[in-house]
């Protein structure tokens, strides 16, 4: 075999390796990147949640593997008015669920469980401007549809905020685990 041949099979073969390699750092730089979100957590491989990303973070959602984003905030001109381009622009699916604070219904929440059901087995980052809305919609969908034992999803809510403080946050969490039934 020629020297040239032989030095463009190893080209071959290696280059997958470096490739991946790259892409295992532009995961991890990306995931270190969203790590950085305003209230950020993972709660395992494909469900994510925190407060509003930035625009010049958008770019790390697919970055980082993710497929889905939902925004659980009222769009607000300065806050999120061109999140929902930009999440599109990266090919990733966008979803708003206008949730109000004061107000949060069993409406919005069967929506969201509906939006999550429908993206099932797809990487999810589901963010609101504090990421209390979103850990407390995370939390109900993780202990009422997939089963995540009640005490270690509370206990990752509770990271941000105890909802108990608020009347209304009570409510929904009451009456959703009426309307759903825990461990169902």
């Amino acid at each position: 075999m020629k020297p040239a041949s032989l030095l463009t099979m190893l080209l071959c073969l290696l280059t997958p390796g470096i490739v991946m390699a790259q892409s295992d750092d532009a995961v991890r730089m990306a995931e270190a990147d969203l790590a950085t979100v305003f209230n950020y957590i993972e709660y395992d491989d494909m469900l994510s949640s925190a407060g509003q990303i930035p625009y010049d973070q958008v770019a790390s959602l697919r970055q980082a593997g993710f497929e889905v984003v939902v925004n659980l905030a009222p769009v607000s001109e300065s806050a999120n008015a061109l999140e929902g381009f930009l999440v599109v622009q990266e090919g990733l699916t966008f979803l708003n669920i206008p949730v109000s604070f004061r107000e949060p219904s069993l409406q919005d929440l069967t929506v969201f469980f509906d939006m999550m059901k429908a993206n099932e087995g797809r990487r999810t980052f589901v963010h609101c401007a504090a990421n209390m809305r979103a850990t407390v919609f995370t939390y109900l969908y993780r202990t009422l549809i997939q089963g995540v034992d009640e005490a270690s999803a509370r206990a990752d809510m509770e990271k941000i905020w105890d909802p108990n403080g608020s009347p209304a946050w009570a409510a929904l969490i009451e009456k959703a685990k009426v309307e759903f039934g825990e461990g169902r």
